[in-house]
């Protein structure tokens, strides 16, 4: 997406503030023992500390986990029993209506003749199940009529009994009694019984079954697993009497649950279901006791689990957890003492040391300003290559205007020239100074790029900034040096960090944008923005004006060598965009780079002949296959070669002019046909596998052979190309020495015609 353009800053203020080099370095390195030894030692404490936490909160959670598994335990073991004890009370129930319905309609006078055949059918009724001790029936003053025990009954009476009161008042209670030894079943039983109706619905006494205690802690022992469980399980009265329980349950044990307990209060309050924690003076120990009410009934059964099984096991994990912690700490801090006293003895050399620092310094002086002058001629070698472009294309320009015949210009035009003269002069004084190597451009994705680069820009920042990234997942493409684009990121990021030493915020934006002509702006063309913002300090009119001026920092010495923000500028115009800076004291800055948008078919993937070759072919003129990667160069000297009547096809870089040129030498062998150059001419330095002196020397090995020119300006460069036996031009070249060279070329080629 193309955004509307934002008007560059002011060229008098070109560049921003103090950036930092890693080229400066202090005569003698600072060894801050006090903060190394605190450091010791807070690392030493955190060594003990943080085991000690770490153990607290594991052991913490594995208690309480421990907990809710036993509650978890607790509540499905009692649900278990509580369907176990429902089942035998509604039989118990189902089995008391079918003896009122057996005696129905006999008084008791009646029952006691029908002696012999109830007697059998009780036992019939109540035989088969394990549980029933026995099954009678008494009168309305509780005399025993039939049982299911005895032939004939005994002379019993329970007239005085617990059960059988509260069952002749109406007490739903005493439907269930308490456990005792049976007047019929003569062993411990409790007994569940119902109430005979006479025809007036008056009472006419009780039909009572007797039930083990044994069968329900025999189930319970099978539920829990045996005598080894933590867990204990009862089954009890809503008023606390104790009906049967395992483990214990014998005839010495107490027959109610501990009272004034949160169970006792639950079962006082007529609640259903619940988990409590209490102590339990059956159990001789804490509970975590989950209970259930059985149906309707008057009674609950619950299922307790031993804390001591909990505390046991949650000891057992914790001694295994402080083994397996605690073993590596004490090695630590084993390591850490010995730091300490390791350090003192660093500390005390280091001030042995001391005295000799004095000879190393001016070695180190001495490097630094070596990396300086390193850096100073990268930046020169930069500079001149870009102003040697310039100047070509400036030349280019006046040879145009002066062949077009411009009137009235000629004083102006030879101006021109002289200060182009002057130009290469200077050009030539710089280049003395360094050698530029060319970029390495790829195809580079921002929105994914960026992502990766998120912890290097961290890093480059400080934990005291923050990072904002906003971009799109629309930006264009470029075609940059990733290298050097991340090292202008870096020094952007390093030296926002320095303008915000009390922390703040880094912004990075990408976004799309065009330049047309009528913008005014020194670029044309499609570009990605990259707007890299700080809220720090800002810089004065004065420093923002000569932010981009080698070697110009307003850091402390020793701090940064000013090479920071130049490389940034020359990146971006190296890669043929613009670095422009805008900042304000108290404003914060923005860095913004604009960098060209790679075109959809990059010129070095063309496969084909440029067509451009016979539409601008000239009858008398060569061809010409121009290898430029500087477009407002090529498009110059494209102009110029055009104007001499020469036909010119246009290349990016070395490697794709190869391509196109082996592409017409294979059409060449295979189908004859004729080459569709007679010339080359290529600059050296350009993007891409092969410079122009690799592209000279592939052509120069070929058949037939190309004529090639190479134009230059480094100095080294010229002794090579030389050696290439091609014909060479030092940029900016004289446009009538290359009219020159190309009429003898176009004459030895018209004589090759000739003599063949």
């Amino acid at each position: 997406m193309t955004t509307e353009r934002t008007d560059p800053p002011p060229a008098s203020h070109p560049v921003s503030a103090d950036r930092e080099d890693d080229g400066v370095y202090p005569a003698v390195p600072e060894h801050n023992f006090a903060v190394r030894r605190v450091t010791l030692i807070g690392l030493l404490i955190a060594a003990i500390v943080l085991p000690f936490v770490y153990v607290a909160i594991m052991a913490y959670n594995d208690l309480r986990n421990r907990e809710a598994d036993a509650t978890d335990i607790t509540l499905r073991t009692v649900r278990v029993a509580e369907e176990h004890a429902l089942k035998v009370f509604d039989m118990n129930e189902t089995l008391d209506a079918q003896i009122v319905d057996l005696v129905s309609g006999l008084d008791d006078d009646g029952i006691e003749a029908s002696e012999p055949e109830i007697h059998a059918k009780l036992r019939t009724m109540g035989g088969g199940y394990p549980q029933v001790a026995a099954v009678s029936i008494f009168s309305r003053d509780g005399k025993l009529l039939a049982s299911s025990r005895f032939y004939p009954v005994p002379d019993v009476s329970i007239a005085t009994r617990e059960d059988f009161t509260g069952i002749r008042a109406g007490r739903a209670l005493d439907h269930v009694s308490k456990v005792m030894v049976g007047h019929v079943a003569g062993e411990r039983v409790f007994n569940t019984g119902i109430a005979r109706r006479d025809p007036d619905n008056g009472f006419d006494g009780v039909v009572s079954v007797a039930l083990r205690p044994g069968y329900f802690s025999a189930f319970y022992r099978e539920l829990l697993g045996g005598e080894d469980t933590p867990m204990v399980m009862g089954l009890t009265r809503s008023d606390g009497a104790m009906l049967a329980r395992y483990p214990g349950g014998g005839p010495n044990e107490p027959d109610a649950v501990t009272p004034h307990t949160p169970f006792t209060e639950a079962l006082e309050n007529g609640q259903r279901g619940g988990v409590v924690r209490m102590h339990s003076d059956l159990a001789n120990d804490n509970l975590i006791l989950a209970y259930r009410r059985v149906g309707s009934y008057p009674v609950y059964v619950s299922c307790g689990y031993r804390t001591s099984a909990i505390w046991a096991g949650w000891y057992r994990h914790l001694s295994v957890l402080i083994l397996s912690m605690f073993t590596p700490s004490i090695v630590l801090w084993c390591v850490i003492w010995l730091s300490l006293k390791r350090l003192a003895a660093e500390e005390e050399a280091w001030e042995r040391w001391q005295a000799e620092a004095s000879m190393r310094r001016s070695i180190e002086s001495a490097y630094r300003q070596s990396r300086k002058m390193e850096a100073l001629g990268n930046l020169v070698g930069s500079v001149a290559h870009d102003f040697n472009n310039l100047l070509m294309i400036v030349s280019s320009n006046v040879q145009i205007a002066r062949r077009r015949g411009a009137l009235g210009l000629d004083r102006e035009l030879s101006a021109i020239e002289r200060a182009l003269k002057g130009g290469q002069s200077l050009t030539r004084q710089l280049l003395g100074v360094a050698r530029k190597q060319p970029l390495r451009s790829e195809t580079l994705y921002v929105h994914r790029w960026l992502a990766s680069c998120r912890e290097l820009l961290r890093a480059s920042l400080g934990a005291k900034v923050s990072l904002v990234m906003d971009v799109g997942d629309d930006i264009w493409p470029m075609r940059v040096d990733v290298a050097e684009l991340e090292l202008a990121l870096i020094n952007i990021a390093v030296n926002a960090r320095d303008a915000m030493p009390s922390g703040g915020r880094f912004t990075v934006r990408a976004g799309n944008i065009t330049f047309r002509h009528e913008d005014g702006f020194p670029l044309t063309g499609d570009f990605v923005q990259m707007t890299l913002e700080d809220t720090g300090v800002g810089m004065p009119p004065d420093v923002l004006a000569r932010a981009f001026e080698p070697l110009f920092t307003t850091k402390p010495s020793g701090m940064g060598t000013g090479l920071g923000l130049p490389q940034v500028f020359a990146f971006c115009e190296r890669s043929g965009g613009l670095a422009t800076i805008d900042s304000a004291i108290g404003a914060g800055t923005s860095v913004c780079l604009y960098l060209p948008r790679v075109s959809a078919t990059p010129p070095q993937e063309q496969t084909e002949e440029p067509k451009r070759v016979e539409e601008l072919a000239a009858p008398q003129g060569l061809r010409i296959l121009l290898v430029e990667d500087n477009d407002e160069v090529a498009a110059g000297t494209e102009a110029l070669l055009q104007m001499m009547g020469h036909s010119v096809s246009c290349a990016f870089n070395a490697d794709t002019a190869l391509r196109l040129i082996d592409a017409a030498r294979t059409r060449f062998t295979e189908a004859g046909e004729p080459l569709p150059f007679d010339l080359v001419i290529s600059d050296i330095h350009m993007p891409g596998k092969l410079n122009g002196i690799d592209l000279a020397e592939a052509v120069r090995g070929f058949e037939p052979k190309l004529p090639v020119i190479l134009v230059t300006g480094y100095a080294e460069e010229l002794d090579r190309a030389r050696q290439v036996d091609v014909r060479v031009l030092a940029k900016p070249f004289d446009i009538a020495l290359l009219d020159r060279i190309l009429q003898t070329i176009q004459q030895d080629l018209q004589h090759a015609d000739s003599a063949g």
